[in-house]
């Protein structure tokens, strides 16, 4: 399946940046636990092929509505700012 993501490098607050992934995935069933999990796999696979990542989320429609799940400074900037435009797709 081909997921989309956004692979940003922005700048830290604490100096520096950060370079963070967003995904467009969402677990079947929708529970932390899953959601976790497909975010964990994302990550991994976009490591793999060679993105550096330090912070990631999932983000999707739940009730007609954007949500973010994954770090907590990640979805608190995401939930601000908005969904950044796709940059990349991977392959699961």
């Amino acid at each position: 399946m081909r997921i989309n993501f956004a692979h940003i490098r922005h700048p830290s607050t604490s100096g520096g940046h950060i370079d963070f992934a967003v995904f467009d995935a969402k677990a079947s069933s929708n529970t932390t636990s899953a959601n976790q999990a497909v975010l964990n796999q994302l990550t991994l696979a976009a490591r793999s092929a060679g993105h550096k990542i330090d912070q990631a989320a999932i983000a999707f429609s739940e009730n007609g509505q954007l949500r973010f799940f994954g770090h907590k400074k990640l979805v608190d900037f995401l939930s601000k700012n908005g969904l950044p435009q796709w940059t990349h797709w991977i392959d699961t």
